[in-house]
């Protein structure tokens, strides 16, 4: 069994040794950071081993990692996560199998920590079986990302992968439409919509939405709001998506 950091904690480890004993014991990482210029062989071989596990790594110059760690970090240093990480397929399947209609919502490039944890509070509120969240360019999954869910980031399934393009197509295979919230459309997110197997996609804070991603959606919605303003928050927009499109304002 994979050992996991205890709930709220946010574990730093440092040094090439330490990595190599980390990933050998199966833990599971929520961010490396190792130096992208290197001439070292041991940061070399670790960077194969990252490789070969498909592991969550940023090569960064030495003054982050500096900052990152004040003590001899031998050019890398790693945060261990503090929720597992669930295949989106285990989620889909999962739900299926308990008779359930799969809701995901999938956050792309999603950075304020507290936008992911007001996100997440609001789809376990809204009964969504999972978060599916790129490893690069997103918020880390911390203390304060968990503190600002209350605690929902601990009870609700989160998957943590490479590339979101395929995470999306594979997720579409399962049967399940993909739902893209975005101010690019005139068409307006409807009320009452029928429940169905889904997966809502909303952008991050400043850019939205990638426009390859865009274009993998079946169906694009905004919501409508008055002209005096722009847009809305992301977690507001995304919990609002999530109360239509999980059938909730059909029940008003």
């Amino acid at each position: 069994m994979k050992h996991k950091a205890e709930p709220g904690s946010n574990e730093l480890i440092y040094g090439v040794h330490s990595l190599e004993e980390a990933i050998a014991a199966g833990r599971e990482f929520e961010r490396i950071y190792i130096l992208s210029d290197t001439q070292s062989e041991s940061l070399k071989a670790l960077k194969a081993i990252i490789k070969e596990n498909r592991l969550p790594v940023h090569q960064v110059p030495v003054q982050k990692l500096n900052r990152l760690c004040r003590r001899n970090h031998q050019g890398v240093v790693a945060f261990l996560s503090i929720v597992p990480n669930v295949a989106y397929s285990e989620i889909i399947t999962s739900a299926f199998e308990k008779g359930d209609t799969p809701k995901l919502l999938i956050l792309d490039g999603v950075t304020d920590v507290r936008n992911l944890g007001a996100i997440a509070r609001s789809a376990v509120a809204f009964g969504y079986h999972g978060l599916v969240i790129s490893s690069h360019g997103s918020a880390m999954i911390n203390g304060d990302a968990v503190k600002s869910s209350a605690g929902a980031l601990l009870k609700i399934a989160v998957s943590k992968v490479g590339d979101l393009n395929k995470a999306i197509s594979e997720i579409k295979s399962f049967g399940l439409m993909c739902f893209g919230l975005t101010e690019k459309t005139n068409n307006e997110l409807p009320l009452g919509m029928e429940l169905q197997p889904h997966a809502l996609l909303v952008g991050s804070e400043e850019t939205g939405i990638d426009q390859y991603r865009l274009k993998l959606c079946d169906a694009l919605f905004r919501i409508p709001i008055s002209a005096e303003m722009d847009s809305l928050n992301v977690s507001v927009a995304s919990a609002i998506g999530m109360y239509i499109l999980s059938g909730s304002s059909s029940k008003m």
